[in-house]
C-alpha cells in the first residue's frame, strides 16, 4: 500500500513560504523568483521529490507535493508555481534512455529541469541524434535550470512526430519576454535553440511520456510504470492556485474580522451591519468552493499515488476535475476580492497578488473546461457500463 499522507516535503516548505511572503512584492516587481528561494527549494527536496531512489531521489508522493505546493501558494503563488514545476518534471525523466538519466543525475538528485511539451521547434537527423532549432515561450524559472527539455517536430513518413529532447542550459539562449499582469514573478521567459545537436541518449518520443511508458533496453532497470501525463498534469498547474485561494480567504478574514466580529445586523442601512449577511455569504461560499477544489485535486493525487488504474475514463475525469477545480478557485477569489471592498484592495498588496495570479493560472491551456468536457464526454459515452 502506498502512503498517501502528506510527508516531509510539506514540513520543509513552510519556512520557505514565510520567506516567499516577505519577498513576494519585490519578486513581482523584478519579474523573477529569488535565487535564494530556489536554493531553498533544492535544500527542501523539491527537485528530488520524484527522482527515482536509485539516483538518490525521494520517490515521493503526489499527496505530499500537493500539500507542500499549496502551503507555498498561500504565501506566494509564483513561488508555488516554480516549485511545482521543478518537482513535477523529473517524474517523467525516467522515460529517457538510461544513459541520459545517468548524465542528468550525475551530480546528484537535485538537478533542476524546466520543460515544454509543446512542439514549437524543428528537429532533423544528425549523426547519432538530432539537430534542433526553435523558440519555446513560457519557460518558468529557466534562469535557474540545469537542463531544458523541449519538444520538436521530427519529420517522418507518417507526418511530423513530436519528440522531446533534453539539452544543458548552457546550450540555449534565453530571451526576456515575460511581462504579464499575473504570475509576474515566475520569470517565464523564452528559450531559443539554434541548430543544437542532441545525442540519442537525450531523446524520447513524446507519446512515451504522454502514455506513461518507460523506455526498455539493455541496462535499463525494472521500473514501475508512471502515470500518463494527462492524468496528473493538472495538479502541476492548479495546486499553486489552490494555495493562493486559501491565502486570499485568510487575508479576507483578517481584513473583515475587526469590522464584523461584534457587529449586529442592520439590514438596509449603510456600514458593516448592513452588509453583514453578504460578507458572511462571501466567506462561507468561497471557503466551500476552495474545499471542493481541494477534494477534487486530492482524489487525483491519491489515484496517482496508488498507481491508478488509469483507464481512458479516469484520465478524462482527472483532466475534467483539474479544469473544474480552477474554475471554482477563480470564482472564489474573484468574490473574495470584491468582498474586501476598496479598503482591502491595496495596490501591490497580497490580496491583489492572489487575485491576478489565480486569474493568470486559469488561462493556462491545459486547464480550459470546454476541451476537458469534450474529452470526458467522449470517454463516458464510449465506455461500457
Amino acid at each position: 500500500m502506498v502512503d498517501t499522507t502528506s510527508g516531509p516535503l510539506t514540513g520543509a516548505a513552510r519556512p520557505i513560504a514565510g520567506v516567499a511572503a516577505d519577498l513576494a512584492a519585490e519578486m513581482t516587481e523584478r519579474r523573477r523568483i529569488d535565487a535564494d528561494l530556489v536554493k531553498a527549494m533544492r535544500a527542501a527536496g523539491f527537485m528530488r521529490h520524484f527522482v527515482p531512489a536509485r539516483y538518490g531521489g525521494a520517490a515521493g508522493t503526489f499527496t505530499d507535493l500537493l500539500e507542500a505546493v499549496a502551503a507555498l501558494g498561500e504565501a506566494c503563488p509564483a513561488t508555488a508555481w516554480c516549485a511545482s514545476l521543478f518537482a513535477s518534471t523529473p517524474r517523467f525523466v525516467p522515460c529517457f534512455p538510461e544513459a541520459g538519466q545517468r548524465e542528468f543525475w550525475a551530480g546528484g538528485p537535485d538537478t533542476a529541469f524546466v520543460c515544454s511539451v509543446l512542439p514549437f521547434g524543428e528537429a532533423a537527423p544528425d549523426g547519432d541524434g538530432l539537430r534542433v532549432s526553435g523558440r519555446w515561450p513560457y519557460m518558468s524559472a529557466v534562469e535557474y535550470a540545469d537542463w531544458v527539455i523541449v519538444c520538436a517536430k521530427l519529420p517522418g513518413a507518417g507526418g511530423p512526430r513530436p519528440t522531446l529532447v533534453a539539452v544543458p542550459v548552457s546550450a540555449v539562449s534565453v530571451e526576456d519576454t515575460w511581462d504579464t499582469v499575473g504570475m509576474r514573478a515566475t520569470g517565464s521567459n523564452t528559450v531559443v535553440l539554434d541548430e543544437v545537436h542532441v545525442p540519442a541518449s537525450r531523446i524520447v518520443d513524446r507519446a512515451v511520456v504522454f502514455g506513461g511508458r518507460l523506455v526498455d533496453g539493455p541496462g535499463a532497470p525494472e521500473a514501475t510504470r508512471i502515470a500518463p501525463l494527462a492524468a496528473v498534469n493538472g495538479l502541476t498547474f492548479v495546486v499553486p492556485a489552490l494555495g493562493a485561494a486559501q491565502g486570499a480567504l485568510a487575508e479576507l478574514a483578517r481584513h473583515l474580522g475587526p469590522k464584523l466580529r461584534n457587529v449586529s445586523p442592520t439590514p438596509g442601512l449603510p456600514g458593516p451591519g448592513g452588509t453583514l449577511t453578504s460578507q458572511e455569504m462571501t466567506l462561507a461560499r468561497s471557503a466551500a468552493e476552495i474545499d471542493s477544489a481541494r477534494l477534487l485535486l486530492t482524489r487525483i493525487a491519491q489515484l496517482a499515488d496508488t498507481q491508478g488504474p488509469f483507464t481512458s475514463l479516469t484520465v478524462a475525469r482527472n483532466v475534467r476535475d483539474s479544469a473544474f477545480a480552477v474554475d471554482l478557485l477563480v470564482t472564489a477569489v474573484n468574490r473574495i476580492f470584491r468582498g474586501a471592498g476598496t479598503g482591502g484592495q491595496a495596490a501591490h498588496g497580497p490580496l491583489e497578488r492572489f487575485w491576478h495570479d489565480v486569474n493568470a493560472v486559469a488561462t493556462h491551456q491545459a486547464l480550459q473546461f470546454e476541451p476537458a468536457a469534450h474529452t470526458y464526454a467522449r470517454a463516458l459515452l464510449t465506455t461500457d457500463t
